[in-house]
């Protein structure tokens, strides 16, 4: 069953965009979590524009889901190159995910460094759809969808999980979710921006309900 990975990452840009303490990005994911969401992501980027290094160390402690941290392999996180990372964080019992395009090149070169787990970026879908004034039959659609789908069944047939995301929203999900053996989607903006409406915890449910429909169609 497809699982919903919720990015929290612009409850912390509110936040550092006043430099004060709310709103509280853990608060965010245990509103995720009770709105079905089977994990919690958050990106520490180099000039930490949002989340910080003790948001990742309380979400540890206190987030009852799946964490997905991302981050770029860089000298601060480590110091080797991306076999040797990779070596390094599954020793530590770490699973390793590659945010790669959806170019069998991409797939190859995850499957040789040795992650378990290749994120496709969906971007490109989601740019064309939205160009194509949400036309989801439209030619560039398909075509960049088909291009997704291909790069997951190479990551499948490398053994590893198949996941996606970037850019995904409430309009342009289900052909995405509906996809052969898509175990998850990362999305983060989108709900976001639905939960200053709605509260988070509805924004999360009406996501994993779009999710989990396409699926079972």
């Amino acid at each position: 069953m497809i699982e919903l990975g919720v990015n929290i990452d612009h409850v912390a840009t509110v936040r550092e965009a006043r430099r004060t303490h709310e709103p509280d990005p853990v608060w965010a994911a245990v509103e995720a979590h009770l709105g079905g969401a089977d994990g919690i992501t958050v990106h520490l980027r180099e000039d930490r524009r949002h989340i910080q290094d003790h948001d990742v160390r309380r979400l540890r402690e206190l987030t009852h889901i799946k964490l997905n941290l991302e981050m770029a392999a860089t000298e601060e996180m480590v110091e080797a190159r991306l076999r040797e990372v990779v070596a390094r964080l599954a020793d530590a019992g770490i699973v390793t995910s590659s945010f790669i395009d959806a170019e069998l090149p991409q797939v190859e070169a995850a499957a040789r460094i040795g992650v378990r787990v290749c994120e496709i970026h969906s971007g490109p879908y989601a740019h064309a759809f939205y160009s194509r004034g949400r036309d989801a039959e439209s030619t560039p659609v398909l075509a960049e969808l088909e291009k997704i789908r291909r790069a997951g069944a190479a990551v499948r047939a490398a053994g590893m999980r198949f996941n996606a995301g970037h850019a995904l929203n409430y309009f342009n999900v289900q052909p995405v979710a509906a996809l052969p053996g898509i175990r998850e989607l990362h999305i983060g903006h989108a709900i976001v921006s639905r939960a200053i409406f709605v509260g988070m915890r509805e924004a999360v449910a009406e996501m994993k309900r779009l999710m989990r429909e396409a699926q079972c169609q």
